[in-house]
């Protein structure tokens, strides 16, 4: 497999955006992917403060919108890319989102919504595992258009969540 080069991951432009269709709102999370400084993480962080309030709801919202979101990335982050020409956008989040989502479902399952540590945990695992890119993380980042943007981060959400998982079930956490 071929994968994308370095930079292909650039930042389209300093301009955020607005103007630019509402694909280009959702695939960055409504401008949280504009932050100046690692909107990945900062993403992640609003997924998980968001998740929290999700697991209070149970296991099946976590799961449902980390579903959802992973549907709706493939369309809207492929139709941002091809727009700005930029293989897979530095400000396209919602992969981050949904990845993170994916990680904390553990978490939900396990009834444990108030256990902050958890969270935390699940947040690091992940950030950790989007950004190393361990194979097959980064086989699935080399995927065409938005299933290719989405999908390094589903897979790295549920490396986290495994990780999560075991952790929970061997008593570590």
């Amino acid at each position: 497999m071929k994968f994308p080069p370095p930079e292909a991951h650039k930042r389209a432009s300093t301009s955020p955006p607005w103007g630019r269709g509402w694909p280009a709102g959702l695939a960055t999370v409504f401008g949280i992917g504009w932050f100046p400084f690692a909107p990945g993480t900062v993403a992640s962080a609003a997924a998980t403060i968001l998740g929290g309030l999700l697991a209070l709801l149970g296991w099946q919202a976590v799961l449902m919108a980390a579903l959802v979101a992973t549907a709706i990335g493939i369309y809207v982050c492929g139709v941002y890319a091809r727009t700005i020409g930029v293989y897979d956008p530095s400000e396209c989040v919602l992969d981050e989102m949904a990845g993170q989502w994916f990680a904390l479902v553990p978490v939900a399952a396990g009834r444990r919504a108030s256990d902050w540590v958890l969270f935390a945990v699940a947040f690091f695992l992940f950030r950790l595992f989007d950004i190393w890119k361990p194979w097959p993380i980064s086989a699935a980042e080399t995927l065409s258009g938005g299933i290719g943007i989405m999908m390094d981060d589903v897979v790295a959400g549920l490396f986290a969540g495994a990780l999560v998982y075991a952790a929970m079930a061997t008593g570590w956490l």
